[in-house]
């Protein structure tokens, strides 16, 4: 995971051949069991990408503005279900080499108009998808900064497929609202900001193009 490298002018930074998958608004994210991690809630937007998924601070004024948890960041992820209270989803998260922390972190992520659950096993499928694609690397790869220029990309750029990625459609009747300010051709494999939606900015690949192989060790699978 690395901390405030997914944010650029209150949008989300995307790498090329990314696509935003689902979007979640009022969600909550909460880290434990690391000194270099902040305390407390955080209200925010949170994406599952293709590769990813991203957490963006409503508070832009915070020190942390944005969370990006690679998949291969992740393990022992579990959708929980108590008999009192909200589902949630908790796992643990491996920092990456300049990602602005170090280490390993215990997460939560609680939603606070539900979907938890579907997120959850959208994710789940997600990971299934992009396994198979080459050897899972002992360490994550280190965070790299992009260095690509600013270009207005056609609408053809982002579109998504009518019938799904490899044939699975994402779960947006649980999650309907599209990201804030997202026109109908807006960005979903760039560079997002609500407040320039007709802007992309396309980095040089990186290990986040194909999508990386990566395990999950307990994953918990919901009926």
């Amino acid at each position: 995971m690395s901390m405030n490298t997914a944010h650029q002018g209150g949008g989300i930074l995307l790498y090329s051949g990314e696509c935003i998958l689902l979007y979640a608004d009022n969600v909550n994210v909460e880290f434990n069991s690391n000194p270099e991690l902040p305390n407390g809630t955080k209200t925010g937007t949170l994406y599952l990408t293709t590769h990813r998924m991203v957490f963006i601070n409503k508070n832009h004024t915070d020190k942390v503005i944005s969370f990006s948890f690679p998949f291969i960041t992740l393990r022992d992820v579990d959708i929980e279900q108590p008999v009192f209270g909200a589902n949630y989803i908790k796992g643990k998260v491996r920092s990456q080499p300049n990602g602005n922390w170090n280490g390993e972190a215990k997460f939560k992520l609680m939603f606070k108009k539900g979907g938890a659950i579907e997120f959850g096993q959208a994710m789940l499928k997600t990971v299934h998808m992009a396994t198979g694609n080459g050897p899972v690397p002992d360490v994550p790869p280190p965070y790299s900064p992009p260095t690509g220029p600013w270009y207005q990309a056609p609408p053809p750029a982002y579109t998504p497929p009518a019938a799904g990625y490899y044939g699975w459609v994402p779960p947006t009747h649980a999650f309907p609202e599209p990201p804030p300010g997202k026109a109908s051709d807006a960005a979903q494999s760039a560079y997002y900001d609500p407040n320039r939606p007709q802007c992309a900015y396309v980095p040089p690949p990186s290990y986040y193009e194909p999508p990386p192989s990566y395990q999950m060790n307990g994953d918990k699978k919901t009926q």
